[in-house]
């Protein structure tokens, strides 16, 4: 069923950029692994290297499921709103052209969860 507002939503939001500190939200979600059923939310500074997120940030949130050890990221697929994304690891979040609160998925070819159920 749809649903109309009665009037516009005209104030600012709650979750602007500036009330971030110099960060920025950026969701991230790892595709055929529903045990994490949605993006995790980060805030990250725009300077931040992509390779870094990668490198130091993913592992403590997607790192206990048994397929994260066996990534090749050289292979990873990623999705910037659902389209392709080739980012460049050794760039900024801001030079690989992600803003706040963008969302970025990765599948990982081969891995599909535990024995393929895709969780």
């Amino acid at each position: 069923m749809a649903v109309a507002a009665i009037k516009a939503y005209d104030f600012p939001p709650a979750d602007s950029m500036d009330k971030f500190h110099g960060a920025q939200l950026l969701y991230i979600g790892w595709e055929d692994h529903l045990m994490f059923c949605a993006p995790f939310a980060f805030a990250f500074p725009p300077t931040m290297r992509f390779g870094d997120v990668v490198d130091g940030v993913l592992p403590g949130s997607f790192g206990y499921h048994p397929d994260f050890a066996r990534i090749d990221w050289t292979k990873a697929e990623w999705f910037k709103s659902g389209k392709p994304f080739a980012p460049d690891f050794d760039k900024s979040l801001a030079d690989n052209g992600l803003g706040h609160k963008d969302v970025i998925r990765f599948r990982t070819p081969g891995l599909t969860g535990i024995e393929g159920s895709c969780s």
